[in-house]
Order: structure tokens, then C-alpha cells, then sequence
């Protein structure tokens, strides 16, 4: 076996599995939350409809990735594919890359469907970025799953620890604000507290920056903030990555 076989068999099994009819039930309901909004939203309710069907399905998308990877890596080591897959003469790595491109794929294909709603509201000519963006982060938290449960190999463990992760990425910002209220203090423990949330800031994506609802309602992504989604998609995804890979050569199979 090589990258792309298992790259192809993991797709298969994205297409197989009830992930379809998953994605199938946020697009309904995201229509039916949509025609809910337009009768009570007395002014800008186009707006509004687009600002938080963009943000359900943003939620919908990584939870749908990350629950995928998980429970298709754990499944796979349960039934001995794993160990199969690594008796060949083949390298460790060409299965952890060969997941994540099958992964990879899922997620665009996953990031274009789930974008669909979300175009009936939103100027046409702002989806491509939003749905770009989107992609890269479905891509940081594939990377981010299958090092989860490589390390953990257990269901509830990885998805909490992907689960920590993603919410604390994205409330970076809220918790740098709270944070800067302490530097004017003397006291030893809420300098130590800002000086810790500075630091994980330094090493965490910036998920509160990409795939912004107010893309679509408010002002189009500049070429910086694309140039900052694409530069964070490649670096996280890399470092990431390499540490499982690591992980993965560390441990006794």
C-alpha cells in the first residue's frame, strides 16, 4: 500500500458512512432556521440569516471532520486494519499522510456542500473566500484529530482533547482582551495568567480570524487576511502533522 490508496479508502468510507446524511440534515435544517429568521427579523434579516446560518455551519463542518477522523482511525485499530496496514512494507508515515489527503479530500468536498445554504443569503461574489477559508480550517482540525487519536486511541479522550483545542483557537481573542485588563496590576497571579495567554496565543491558529461571518455581511477579506489563512493552514497543518508522525514512529505496534 502507498499514500494514495489509503487516501482513496478513506474517502470511500466518508462517502459509505452516514456522514451524508448528516451533512443532508444541517442543509435542511439550515433552511428551515433561515425561513424562521425571515419572519421574525424585522430589519436587515438577510443579513442576519447569513451571519448565523454562517456560523452554525462553520461549527456543523468542524464537528463533522473531527467526529469522522476519530471514530475512522479508532475503528480501524479495533478491527486490526491498522496493524495490517503497518505490516506492509511500507513506511508509517505514508498512512498518516495517505489519511489525512483522504481526509483532506472529504473536507472540500464537505466545505462546498455545507457552503450551499450559506450562498442563498450571502453575495455570491464573497463565497469563494469564506468557503476557502473554511477548508483550511477543516484542514487544521483534521490534523489536529488524527493527532489526538493517534496519541490517545480512544474515542471520548481525542475528541475532548480536539474539542479544547478548537474552542480555545477560536476564543483567543476574547481571552487576550480579558487578559490585558491585568497589566496594570501589581498582583503576581494575574500578570502570570496574561503573561501564559500570551504565550499560548504565540503557538495557537488564529481560528477566530479565518472563516468570519462578516465576510459575507460586512467588509470582503482583504489579500492579507486570505495571505493569513493560507500561511496558518500550511504552517499548522505541517507542524501538526510532523508531530504525529512522530507519535506515530515513537509508538510500540
Amino acid at each position: 500500500m502507498s499514500i494514495l490508496p489509503i487516501a482513496r479508502i478513506t474517502l470511500l468510507e466518508a462517502v459509505r458512512s452516514r456522514l451524508a446524511w448528516l451533512i443532508g440534515a444541517v442543509l435542511l435544517f439550515s433552511l428551515a432556521i433561515a425561513g424562521f429568521l425571515q419572519q421574525v427579523a424585522v430589519i436587515e434579516a438577510r443579513e442576519i440569516q447569513a451571519a448565523i446560518i454562517a456560523a452554525s455551519v462553520r461549527a456543523c463542518a468542524v464537528f463533522f471532520v473531527v467526529l469522522f477522523v476519530v471514530m475512522s482511525v479508532v475503528r480501524e485499530s479495533n478491527d486490526k486494519f491498522f496493524e495490517l496496514v503497518l505490516s506492509q512494507a511500507m513506511p508509517r508515515s505514508s498512512y498518516l499522510f495517505g489519511k489525512f489527503l483522504g481526509v483532506a479530500a472529504a473536507a472540500a468536498a464537505i466545505a462546498v456542500v455545507l457552503s450551499v445554504p450559506v450562498a442563498l443569503f450571502a453575495p455570491l461574489a464573497r463565497m469563494p473566500a469564506w468557503t476557502l477559508s473554511l477548508f483550511g480550517e477543516l484542514l487544521i482540525m483534521a490534523a489536529v484529530s488524527l493527532f489526538c487519536v493517534l496519541t490517545f486511541n480512544h474515542v471520548l479522550t481525542a475528541l475532548s482533547a480536539a474539542a479544547a483545542f478548537y474552542l480555545l483557537a477560536r476564543s483567543l481573542a476574547a481571552l487576550r482582551i480579558i487578559a490585558e485588563t491585568s497589566e496594570q496590576t501589581v498582583a503576581l497571579a494575574p500578570r502570570l495568567a496574561d503573561w501564559f495567554i500570551q504565550g499560548v496565543a504565540l503557538l495557537m491558529p488564529r481560528l477566530d480570524q479565518m472563516t468570519q461571518a462578516g465576510w459575507l455581511i460586512d467588509a470582503a477579506p482583504d489579500a492579507a487576511a486570505l495571505a493569513s489563512v493560507l500561511a496558518q493552514t500550511v504552517i499548522y497543518v505541517t507542524l501538526i502533522l510532523g508531530a504525529a508522525l512522530f507519535d506515530l514512529y515513537r509508538q510500540d505496534l
